[in-house]
């Protein structure tokens, strides 16, 4: 194994400010390269869900699946420090299509980042990278089906080239409530999963089964039900070339909602989730089709006391991302002045977007994750002590939430479960059709 480089800070924040893409995909593939010379391999967690799926190790832990907005490089140490003292090997790290757009973070920087934090805090082993929320624009599949889906294929194929070895579709968009029966109602949505997960499968690389996740309720929609998990696995199944390897787990929706409830005063209101439907709906999902379970996205906002209920009611993943940016914000690190500045500049540019019946408090909150792009640099450029600082704080809440999820001392069974895999960047193949960049713009993130 090779030793430590001691520039990792340096070359992380260079990744970061570089705007030229030629220089930041050299920095990146740098970065990706000695990862692989210090035993750090970016991995898919199909293997260990499938599994959980199979029965044959204990149910008794959810995996956090942690989408890092700001600070990516200065977060993901930490998580690891955290991983590393509990011998925890059963978290992702993830980002969605929308926050690839609003942080500025394409999938290459995003990737390079965590395995730079990788190799900084000596970790070796697995690193799982997930594509949150790949999600269907129903308005724009309705107008032009063909374009809409190859957006989608073009995205998923930077993520498979940046090494996201975990891939969330998200095409419960397409979801139908008027139709008259529920199988109906959940078509477009598993023939879109199944042509997706064919795609995935005809580009991912050689030795590695990238980890598929299916979504049948839309966050902050209705809650979902064992018909709709039931009409969407077998209509799935039915889509799903023969002999192919489908989803390993299913998002579902229990009453929450991305970033949380925001009240007047800017605080977020206390949800009460429906863990008896995330308990049953797991269960379906194991015992009838062979899937991991359930998924919880918005949850990082949830109250404390109600993480420790996921790994009892056999949750298999939850998605956390809104609170560590909070966090940032309110950290008595982060320097006034910058704040200020990116709240004018959220008056300033985001204004239209305020509704008539939002208090200041709830427009800043529910707007100022778009300001983390436009001041990336200015985040980034922070002295590293600051920077070191507001990590040390929500390093806290990382060691909060491994314990209450149970994910310490994970290591050997996800060490048991993965298949470490060194892949060589290859030419691009493209969809084939010609399409437009992918629009990163619209919500859907936790």
């Amino acid at each position: 194994m090779g030793r430590r480089p001691l520039d990792m800070d340096r070359l992380a924040t260079d990744l970061a400010l570089n705007d030229n893409v030629e220089g930041k995909t050299r920095l990146a593939k740098k970065i990706i390269n000695l990862a692989y010379r210090n035993g750090i391999y970016p991995s898919s967690i199909n293997q260990l869900y499938l599994a959980r799926g199979k029965g044959l190790f204990s149910n008794a832990f959810t995996v956090p699946a942690i989408n890092l907005r700001t600070l990516t490089y200065d977060l993901a140490k930490a998580i690891y420090r955290v991983a590393k003292k509990n011998n925890a090997g059963a978290f992702i790290f993830e980002i969605a299509k929308s926050e690839m757009g609003y942080t500025s973070q394409p999938p290459l920087e995003y990737t390079a980042a965590l395995l730079a934090a990788a190799i900084n805090e000596a970790w070796s082993g697995p690193v799982f990278i997930q594509g949150d929320h790949f999600q269907i624009n129903a308005k724009n599949y309705r107008a032009n089906p063909d374009k809409e889906l190859d957006g989608i294929k073009t995205l998923i194929m930077q993520a498979i080239e940046a090494h996201f070895y975990n891939i969330d579709i998200d095409s419960s968009t397409l979801v139908d409530l008027s139709k008259d029966n529920v199988k109906k109602q959940q078509a477009l949505n598993y023939e879109v999963c199944a042509l997706l997960t064919h795609f995935i499968r005809q580009n991912q690389p050689a030795g590695v089964e990238v980890s598929v996740g299916g979504e049948i309720g839309e966050v902050g929609g209705k809650n979902s039900t064992p018909e709709e998990l039931r009409a969407f696995m077998e209509g799935y199944k039915e889509r799903l070339r023969k002999g192919l390897v489908g989803i390993s787990k299913i998002s579902i929706q229990t009453g929450t909602s991305h970033g949380g409830v925001v009240l007047p005063d800017g605080t977020v209101a206390k949800v009460k989730l429906d863990f008896d439907t995330l308990k049953n709906l797991s269960k379906i999902a194991r015992e009838e089709f062979g899937l991991a379970g359930a998924v919880q996205h918005g949850a990082s906002t949830l109250p404390p006391e109600a993480f420790g209920k996921f790994p009892e009611v056999g949750t298999t993943e939850v998605h956390l991302a809104t609170e560590f940016q909070n966090m940032v914000y309110e950290s008595s690190h982060f320097p006034k002045d910058l704040k200020e500045r990116i709240y004018n500049w959220i008056n300033e540019t985001q204004g239209p977007e305020k509704k008539p019946d939002q208090t200041e408090e709830q427009f800043i909150y529910s707007t100022r994750k778009k300001a983390l792009g436009p001041f990336k640099k200015d985040i980034v450029m922070l002295p590293l002590q600051a920077r070191d600082a507001i990590a040390r704080e929500i390093e806290s809440k990382f060691a909060f939430l491994f314990e209450r999820l149970n994910v310490m001392n994970t290591k050997d069974v996800v060490s048991k479960y993965t298949t470490l895999k060194r892949v060589i960047s290859r030419k691009r193949r493209e969809p084939s059709k010609p399409v437009k960049p992918v629009e990163l713009s619209h919500e859907g993130a936790d």
